[in-house]
């Protein structure tokens, strides 16, 4: 069976080591055994089996978005085929429109954001800006459902949906790393426009609710992802394979949908 990482994250090597540790101490947990460099991400999706991964990681500051997604890019290049990679903006760039034409120039198949690090809710005029300005040529795969902050809580990604119906929309976590099944009541089959991955879920509320709110959702609007290096990549395909799911359901939440969704082309990479 073939695998799609759709939530892997990278950083520049000479900021790995803290950019990992930034992010545990982020969501209050101990640094991860494995630092998010692009040679540890190659080894350890490699060992874990997985076939193409996903690479992102989100802007802080504006001054920031072009240096990193011209980072995205390199890593692309870099990977020899096994990754591809979204990019990220910010809504407070002063230059929106040409952050979304340098990223698209890039060959980036999408953008990240995290409300929650990045400062800024999911329905903020601004962002509202900012999907108003990518036009629906790009998907968003949005950070989603933190209760310790008051900008990716599930709720506030319901008017995004609403309001720009030709946008596809990823999220993350299941929509709700906090309560997904509660989040999934307010959105599941509800808008064409939403899918959402299966990161950093289970390791809350263990595999038997993560099967649940994978059957809200349906398996046709669910990707595979690990969230690394906040978790293994192994013990996260592990995970996904125990799931009592049959071949066609694994296979379309472990590789076509996000093949469809972001729009791969496996020829061109030579995945068969």
């Amino acid at each position: 069976m073939r695998i799609l990482d759709a939530h892997c994250h990278v950083f520049p090597d000479a900021i790995a080591v803290r950019g990992t540790e930034a992010v545990a101490r982020f969501y209050e947990k101990p640094a991860p055994p494995m630092v998010a460099s692009l040679e540890t991400v190659l080894e350890t999706q490699q060992a874990a089996g997985i076939d193409l991964t996903i690479l992102c990681t989100a802007a802080t500051a504006p001054y920031q978005v072009r240096p990193i997604n011209q980072f995205m890019a390199q890593c692309v290049e870099l990977s020899g085929g096994r990754c591809l990679a979204l990019g990220t903006l910010h809504p407070d760039s002063e230059d929106l429109a040409g952050d979304i034409d340098h990223l698209l120039s890039l060959g980036l198949l999408g953008i990240k954001l995290h409300p929650d690090m990045q400062g800024f809710a999911l329905n903020a005029p601004k962002t509202m800006n900012l999907y108003a300005t990518a036009g629906g040529r790009l998907p968003f795969l949005l950070h989603t459902g933190d209760r310790r902050f008051p900008y990716s809580n599930p709720e506030q990604l319901i008017p995004v949906l609403e309001f720009f119906p030709e946008t596809r929309f990823i999220g993350a976590h299941m929509a709700d790393q906090i309560e997904p099944m509660k989040s999934a009541k307010l959105l599941a089959g509800k808008y064409p426009n939403l899918w959402v991955d299966l990161s950093s879920v289970h390791c809350f509320f263990g595999a038997e609710l993560l099967y649940d709110v994978i059957q809200a959702y349906g398996t046709d609007r669910v990707l595979f992802g690990t969230d690394f290096p906040m978790l293994s990549p192994r013990e996260e395909v592990e995970i996904f394979r125990s799931l009592p799911l049959t071949d066609e359901e694994r296979r379309r939440i472990g590789w076509d949908n996000g093949v469809e969704l972001l729009g791969i082309d496996t020829e061109i990479l030579k995945i068969s």
